[in-house]
């Protein structure tokens, strides 16, 4: 899973998730995309998840990049803890990813199969997502 070697603070503040991507909204990479259409959390598990799912379809064909990087802690308290007490323990880390964000660039292998592996892998995430081209981005 992917988690941050080193954190400048331990514990973050939730923050909010709106307003639309100005970073990392363009196809930088390859000649494939997907870009999230909605906004939200995304957990380590689930940019995981996807990434597997991408990778088995075209059969380790291709070149994938990873957009997103889950470097946000989330912190939990234990189940019936009363008030008080201060912030739960680290749980796990999300990403932060805002409308217009691509999330994965696919290159090395056919159109139908970029569509059809990023298709699997929009399944992992919670949030909307669109397929693009470099050529013709919507």
């Amino acid at each position: 899973m992917f988690i941050p070697k080193k954190l400048k603070h331990r514990k973050h503040h939730r923050g909010d998730t709106k307003g639309q991507a100005s970073a990392g909204n363009e196809i930088d990479f390859g000649q494939f995309a997907l870009k999230a259409t909605e906004s939200s959390w995304v957990t380590a598990r689930q940019i995981e998840a996807a990434r597997r799912a991408m990778t088995r379809y075209v059969q380790r064909g291709g070149k994938i990049w990873i957009r997103v990087f889950a470097d946000k802690p989330v912190t939990v308290h234990g189940n019936e803890s009363p008030m008080g007490g201060g912030k739960g323990a680290v749980d796990h880390f999300v990403c932060v990813v805002k409308k217009g964000k691509i999330l994965f660039e696919m290159d090395g292998v056919t159109k139908e199969q970029a569509k059809e592996a990023m298709r699997l892998a929009s399944y992992k995430l919670p949030v909307k997502s669109k397929f693009l081209i470099k050529d013709h981005q919507d």
